[in-house]
């Protein structure tokens, strides 16, 4: 009885969201949360998520974490996984993703790679592996790519580009992923502050803008803000420097209808 309860949930959801920004994996970690969901321009272990690109300019290894709880439903949660490794001019990176509940749930593992082009320009892109069960369809697989850049256009500013899915892979019989087009600009007029700004755009759905902030209010404390719209949510969060090479995030954002989303996330730097 609960699967079918918790399926029954999940399509009551979807036409407040759409079933993509559902099952989509968590986007740049509780950093990336906090601040509107945007993050195609960072360049720490979060680009596995957010922009491939941003590996080309990783000099330590790293590895993140993050899970979430969406509309604070146990089986809407999304649980990820990322470590990436400087090799060469570029860095290699592999990323785990689980979503959903008994009724549905989809793993992802990829498999990702960045390269700087020239001085502050670099491209990015990752092969995605992705297995969804549906006791109804019973287990699919698919194979899907996304790919981006980063440009430093100014010392203070920098912009990405990131696509995703250009083929249109179906999870199940006549349900496809979304394609998504982003471009996001980051503005950093001081080394305690970052604002950021993106436009999202899926193929089939009007574009969404997403914006955040990033103060840092101590050594060991950022504050983060963040807004987006189709849907209309905020949110907020903090980090913290836990000590030398790791740090700590915790997110939550709000959905005009469906209310909260936690969640929290470790980065660390080897």
């Amino acid at each position: 009885m609960r699967p079918f309860l918790c399926t029954l949930v999940l399509l009551l959801i979807i036409p407040f969201v759409g079933f993509g920004q559902i099952a989509a994996p968590p986007v740049g970690g509780g950093r990336g949360m906090a601040m509107g969901q945007t993050g195609l321009t960072f360049r720490d272990g979060h680009a596995l998520f957010t922009n491939q690109a941003g590996l080309g300019f990783l000099e330590e290894a790293t590895a993140v974490a993050f899970g979430e709880q969406r509309f604070l439903l146990e089986e809407l949660g999304s649980y990820s996984l990322g470590a990436a490794l400087p090799v060469g001019k570029g860095a290699l990176g592999l990323s785990l993703n689980h979503f959903g509940f008994e009724g549905y749930n989809e793993q992802r593992i990829g498999l990702a790679y960045g390269r700087q082009l020239a001085e502050g320009l670099s491209i990015g892109a990752k092969f995605i592996a992705l297995h969804t069960q549906i006791p109804e369809y019973g287990n699919t697989w698919g194979l899907t790519v996304e790919a981006g850049l980063q440009y430093q256009l100014l010392p203070e500013v920098s912009v990405g580009f990131h696509l995703a899915n250009p083929a249109r892979v179906e999870t199940a019989p006549g349900t496809a992923l979304p394609t998504l087009l982003r471009l996001g600009f980051q503005y950093a007029p001081s080394q305690q502050l970052k604002i950021l700004a993106e436009v999202e755009k899926d193929i089939d759905f009007t574009a969404r803008f997403r914006a955040g902030a990033e103060y840092q209010a101590a050594e060991a404390v950022h504050i983060r803000l963040g807004a987006a719209t189709q849907p209309a949510e905020a949110s907020l969060g903090l980090g913290f420097a836990l000590w030398e090479g790791m740090k700590f995030d915790v997110a939550a954002r709000y959905h005009q209808a469906l209310g909260i989303t936690p969640g929290a996330g470790l980065h660390y730097r080897f």
